[in-house]
C-alpha cells in the first residue's frame, strides 16, 4: 500500500514561487510519479511527470517553470514551481504506481494542496 502526503501549497503573488512535496510511503514505482492539477470547473490536467524515458515530460503552459524531482533518500517527489501566473492557480495532486498490500499494483493520489496565486 502507498500513501502520498502532499505539503507546500499556500498564497503567492505572480511571479513568485513555490515548492510542493509529495512524501510517499510505501513502495512507489518512481518513474511513474507525477503532478496533476485541478482547477475550479476544469478537468484535471498533467502538470509534470516522470516516464520511463531520459527526461520528465512537462505540460506546455508550466515548460520552462517548474521543475519535478525525486529525492530517492527520503522518496518524496517534489514540483518547485517558479515564475508563477494567474493561470496555475488550482489543486495539485501528486499521484503515483505503487505495490498494493495484497499484491499487484495500483494508481495511488494525494489528496490536493492549494495553490493560489494573487496578481
Amino acid at each position: 500500500q502507498v500513501q502520498l502526503v502532499e505539503s507546500g501549497g499556500g498564497l503567492v503573488q505572480a511571479g513568485g514561487s513555490l515548492r510542493l512535496s509529495c512524501a510517499a510511503s510505501g513502495t512507489m514505482f518512481k518513474n511513474s510519479a507525477g503532478w496533476y492539477r485541478q482547477a475550479p470547473g476544469k478537468q484535471r490536467e498533467l502538470v509534470a511527470g516522470f516516464t520511463s524515458a531520459d527526461s520528465p515530460n512537462y505540460a506546455d503552459s508550466v515548460k520552462g517553470r517548474f521543475t519535478i524531482s525525486i529525492d530517492n533518500a527520503k522518496n518524496t517527489v517534489y514540483l518547485q514551481m517558479n515564475s508563477l501566473e494567474p493561470v496555475d492557480p488550482a489543486v495539485y495532486y501528486c499521484t503515483a504506481m505503487g505495490r498494493r498490500a495484497l499484491g499487484g499494483v495500483a494508481a495511488y493520489w494525494g489528496r490536493g494542496t492549494q495553490v493560489t496565486v494573487s496578481s
